[in-house]
């Protein structure tokens, strides 16, 4: 303990969330362990006790053999049926899209069977990258039964798709199934959303219904770990 009743590891701490607050940005690496360890006097066993509070409150994050990095701020996800670009106008951010990819293929196995269609249906498919204030997000591929949206394959109008499907096509989602597992982005992932390979992620496959409980989408989406997070409100029995 120190003078003041504050232990090592907190004084690490407290000084390297000032040093985070007063400029450093997102993604910027910080000093190494021993460099850290050194300037402040300190074991490194102290340092690595603050770095693990600090990245376990997502203020950092860490990239084996690559170092200690600062976390961007997230974006908090209730559980709730909407769509990306009412999440990011709910919190005074501007949703877009790049890379946006529209055509008609082969539903498959899993979409099929989301979507109760033989595997050979046409289904819609659009693949984006969904940006917040022009940052990659979330990489996003959604399949639609091609029948029940003649003319989509050509794109979607304006940003947002539940608003262009109800509005062009009557069809509105009221519920959804919804599974997330945690998972790392490949290569090509990660060339996508603007972030390191093997970062964390959140990977989303969510099939969503109509009011008469007929499935109408299902997406498979793969979220920033270090940008987006999920709210969880839970109630004892």
């Amino acid at each position: 303990m120190t003078i003041e009743g504050v232990t090592k590891h907190e004084r690490v701490r407290r000084h390297l969330e000032e040093v985070i607050q007063q400029g450093l940005a997102p993604h910027e690496k910080l000093p190494t362990e021993r460099d850290l360890a050194e300037s402040l006097e300190v074991n490194r066993q102290t340092v690595r006790r603050a770095l693990d509070e600090l990245e376990r409150d997502g203020l950092v994050y860490r990239l084996q053999g690559a170092g200690t990095f600062v976390s961007a701020s997230r974006i908090s996800k209730a559980f709730e049926l909407t769509s990306f670009s009412e999440d990011m106008l709910a919190r005074n951010m501007r949703p877009g899209s790049l890379s946006v990819d529209v055509s008609t293929a082969a539903a498959g196995q899993t979409t099929g069977y989301a979507l109760n269609l033989s595997p050979q249906s046409p289904v819609v498919r659009i693949r984006r990258v969904r940006t917040a204030d022009d940052i990659p997000i979330c990489l996003e591929v959604c399949s639609i039964a091609a029948d029940a949206v003649p003319g989509l394959e050509e794109g979607i109008v304006g940003d947002s798709l539940y608003e262009d499907l109800r509005t062009r096509f009557g069809i509105s989602a009221v519920r959804a199934d919804q599974e997330i597992h945690a998972v790392v982005l490949d290569e090509e992932q990660a060339a996508a959303l603007q972030t390191p390979p093997f970062s964390p992620a959140f990977l989303v496959k969510r099939t969503t219904y109509d009011a008469r409980s007929r499935p109408l989408e299902y997406a498979e989406s793969v979220y920033r770990g270090d940008r987006y997070s999920y709210l969880l409100s839970i109630s004892r029995p």
